[in-house]
């Protein structure tokens, strides 16, 4: 599957879940799937939870690359001495 074709699988419309990236089709916010991911849930526990698939799971990951590519989040770095 393509970049692209896991891309198709988010959706962003301004009357559902109040705009934000969701799971095509689902009221599941990419934001969760990955909140959960980092917090340490596996990607079957997931799936199961909210009956997804993988795919699913793969389109937020890549989604969130995305992001991370054309947007900058200003956190405060160490500075090392």
């Amino acid at each position: 599957m393509t970049r692209e074709d896991l891309l198709s699988r988010i959706s962003i419309n301004p009357e559902i879940c109040f705009g934000k990236p969701c799971i095509r089709g689902r009221r599941i916010w990419v934001s969760l799937i990955l909140d959960l991911l980092a917090g340490g849930m596996k990607t079957e526990d997931i799936m199961r939870e909210y009956d997804l698939e993988e795919a699913d799971i793969l389109a937020c990951i890549a989604y969130g690359a995305e992001m991370s590519r054309e947007r900058y989040f200003d956190y405060p770095t160490e500075v090392r001495q």
